[in-house]
C-alpha cells in the first residue's frame, strides 16, 4: 500500500508545497496539509478518489484538460520519468490557481513502479498582488466584492498606459469581458451565488495574467484587462486562455457544479485612440462575441 509512515507524514505535512501519492490506478492514497491549503479540499474529501475523477480539473497554459489523457502522473508512471509542468488547478471555491507541478514514479524494492507522487507549488504573483491590494485599499480604488481594482482604477491605469503609448510607442491590449447569462444565474441560484461567481471569476482572471497586467471590475458582471507590451497574436492567445480558464472554473451549488462562461472582446491601442474610445471599441467587439454565440473571443 502506498503511503508515508508517521515520520515521513510529519515531514511532508510541514512542507510549503502540496504533495499527494497515487497508486497505479491513480487512486489518491495521501494528501498533505499544504495540498489542503492550496486546493481547499481536505484529505477526507480526497483520499480514496481517483485523480482522473476531475476533482482539480487540471488544465495547461492553453486551457486543455489534462485529467483525461495528458496527466503528468500518468506520464511519469508510463514512461518511468519525472515530468514538470505549469498548470492551473481548480480550487474548491471554483477559481483557478496557477501551480507548478512535478510528478515522479514510486518504485518498490525490486524497481517496479507501484504508483507516483506529485509536488505542486503556488505559481501566482502572490507578493506583488498583496502589495497591489494594500495600495488599492489605501487609495479607495479597490472593488470591495472582488478585491481587484474598480472602474476608477481601470480608468486611471488606462490613461497612464495611453500616455506611455503616446510618448514611447509601447502598445498595449484591452480585453473587455462579460459573464454570459449572469442575470439568469442570479435568478436561478440567488444573489449570494452571483457574488461568489464574481469573486471566483475575478480571481481566475487575475491569476491568468502577468503581474505587470491589470484586471479590474468595470461594473456589474463586466471586467476589463489592460495587457502591457503585447501584439495582436499574443493578445488573442491570452484572451482564449482566459476564456478557457473561466469555462473550467465551476462553482458548487447544492453539491452540483454550475457552468459559467464569458465573452471577450480584444483590441490593441492605436495612435488616434482616446481612453474612452478604446474602451468603447473593446466593448463593441465584446458585443460581437455575444452575437456569435457567447463563450468566445473576438479580436479586432
Amino acid at each position: 500500500m502506498i503511503g508515508p509512515n508517521k515520520f515521513c507524514r510529519r515531514l511532508l505535512d510541514d512542507l510549503y508545497d502540496g504533495v499527494y501519492f497515487v497508486d497505479p490506478e491513480r487512486v489518491i492514497k495521501y494528501w498533505n496539509k499544504s495540498a489542503e491549503r492550496l486546493t481547499g479540499y481536505s484529505s477526507s474529501e480526497i483520499l480514496g478518489r481517483h485523480c482522473q475523477d476531475n476533482i482539480l480539473m487540471h488544465v495547461d497554459l492553453r486551457g486543455r484538460n489534462l485529467c483525461r489523457g495528458l496527466c503528468p502522473l500518468l506520464k511519469s508512471m508510463k514512461e518511468d520519468t519525472t515530468t514538470e509542468q505549469e498548470v492551473y488547478l481548480r480550487h474548491k471555491d471554483g477559481h483557478r490557481v496557477p501551480v507548478r507541478v512535478r510528478a515522479s514514479p514510486i518504485k518498490d524494492g525490486e524497481g517496479r513502479i507501484i504508483g507516483a507522487f506529485e509536488i505542486f507549488s503556488d505559481n501566482s504573483p502572490r507578493f506583488a498582488l498583496a502589495q497591489r491590494v494594500q495600495e488599492l485599499q489605501r487609495l479607495a480604488l479597490l472593488d470591495p466584492l472582488t478585491e481587484i481594482g474598480n472602474r476608477r482604477y481601470a480608468e486611471l491605469t488606462l490613461h497612464a498606459r495611453m500616455n506611455e503609448f503616446y510618448r514611447y510607442g509601447w502598445k498595449f491590449g484591452v480585453l473587455f469581458m462579460d459573464i454570459d447569462h449572469f442575470k439568469k444565474i442570479n435568478d436561478t441560484y440567488g444573489h449570494d451565488m452571483g457574488d461568489n461567481l464574481l469573486r471566483m471569476i475575478a480571481r481566475t482572471l487575475q491569476n491568468g495574467v502577468r503581474s505587470s497586467d491589470e484586471v479590474c471590475r468595470w461594473g456589474g458582471e463586466e471586467f476589463v484587462a489592460l495587457i502591457a507590451n503585447i501584439d495582436k497574436e499574443a493578445l488573442g492567445s491570452l484572451a482564449e486562455k482566459l476564456r478557457r480558464l473561466v469555462e473550467h472554473s465551476k462553482p458548487f451549488f447544492e453539491n452540483k457544479l454550475v457552468d459559467v462562461t464569458i465573452s471577450i472582446g480584444a483590441t490593441i491601442s492605436r495612435l488616434n485612440d482616446t481612453p474612452e474610445g478604446l474602451i468603447r471599441r473593446a466593448d463593441g467587439i465584446m458585443y460581437r462575441a455575444k452575437l456569435s454565440g457567447r463563450n468566445c473571443v473576438v479580436i479586432e
